[in-house]
């Protein structure tokens, strides 16, 4: 129940962090540029830049159960708020606000992975827990585009609310004492290791949200499919995306390691993007819609694994905070992604956007470091 509680509030949270992009074209109709409105949804992602290594204290302290309630309440109320304000500015204000109470369960619902599963049950434990990213996105995928933009924050809201109380029913804290470091005595930053996990979660946070944030303006403009049709392909990608991070977490307490599947499935991320760039640029819609959806899929795959291996090598007394840093990094590209790649492809084009990914992915295999599982 403790799992199913904080995949639900998982699950609010990200439809209204990550799934804003759908309101694209219903903004874009408002009048404003795609540049100008990518940066209004990825006003959420800047709000909780500025939290998430607070959240991740105030788990590590008080523990997990009231930070991730108090949070997501927040931001349901200052979603129920967001339709009556008016202008791109005061909106963007109240989704930066938001943003910043949701990243509560981004920074302690991972803890609680840590503190009730042993080391050969976390990685399918954290899969289930990260697939709610990908199934919120899915329910946003299906619901935003046929609701008004008022409608839109309305569902996030209750989403959220409704959320919040169901983590403080259920959830119960683990013991204190709970879960096995796995990292070095002390602080966990005295080696690289974490520095690395760091960066390879952020460098494949760009492709993952490259394709969140465009596929659906993708398939409308370059294959002249119409919004509401593109988000239900979309989220049946979303779906698939949820079962690659089951898969992925499966695979790693198989494999007793975080990092080695998660390198193949950062090499298998940079292929599939680089065939999408190509087929864009050639002109072969069919091939880019294809290759679109498995982006969708396998882009999404590692993020279980990274999460699950910094909260290990960290171990229980550091991984709120180092979960907290590993989060504002991966969000800080998150934020970056939407108003740079709309600009990229304002003047260059979908295929470069694409491109770019791709490379990041690349970069990504890379940086990740080699870890074995201990118990």
């Amino acid at each position: 129940m403790v799992l199913a509680a904080g995949v639900a509030g998982m699950t609010a949270g990200c439809a209204f962090l990550y799934g804003l992009p759908y309101l694209l074209p219903r903004l874009r109709a408002d009048g404003l540029s795609l540049t100008h409105a990518a940066v209004l949804v990825a006003c959420p992602t800047f709000g909780l830049l500025a939290t998430l290594v607070g959240w991740g204290a105030l788990a590590d302290r008080y523990g997990e159960r009231g930070v991730i309630a108090l949070g997501l309440g927040g931001a349901g109320l200052v979603l129920l708020g967001a339709p009556a304000v008016s202008g791109p500015v005061a909106l963007g204000a109240c989704l930066v606000v938001a943003g910043a109470a949701a990243g509560s369960v981004n920074a302690a619902s991972g803890r609680l992975i840590l503190g009730w599963f042993s080391p050969a049950e976390r990685g399918l434990a954290m899969g289930i827990r990260q697939m709610a990213q990908p199934l919120g996105v899915a329910v946003a995928a299906v619901a935003i585009p046929v609701l008004s933009r008022a409608g839109a924050f309305t569902f996030l809201a209750a989403g959220c609310l409704g959320a919040a109380a169901l983590v403080a029913v259920v959830v119960r804290d683990p013991a204190r004492s709970a879960g096995v470091a796995a990292g070095p005595s002390g602080s966990p930053y005295r080696t690289p290791v974490l520095l690395r996990l760091h960066g390879a979660g952020a460098l494949l946070v760009f492709p993952q949200f490259a394709v969140a944030t465009f596929g659906l303006v993708f398939l409308v403009d370059s294959a002249r499919w119409d919004a509401a049709t593109a988000g239900r392909l979309l989220a049946v990608a979303a779906f698939g995306g949820a079962a690659a991070r089951l898969g992925a977490g499966w695979w790693s307490d198989r494999a007793g390691s975080r990092t080695g599947p998660m390198r193949i499935l950062a090499g298998v991320t940079a292929g599939v993007l680089a065939l999408l760039a190509l087929a864009g640029a050639v002109g072969a819609p069919g091939v880019a819609v294809v290759a679109l959806v498995v982006a969708a899929v396998v882009s999404v795959s590692t993020n279980g694994l990274s999460f699950t291996a910094v909260a290990e090598y960290a171990g229980p007394g550091w991984a709120g905070r180092a979960l907290g840093i590993h989060n504002t990094g991966q969000n800080g590209v998150a934020a970056l992604t939407a108003p740079v790649l709309g600009a990229v492809v304002t003047h260059a084009g979908y295929p470069v956007a694409f491109a770019s990914a791709a490379i990041a992915a690349a970069l990504a295999v890379a940086t990740v470091p080699t870890l074995q599982l201990r118990g």
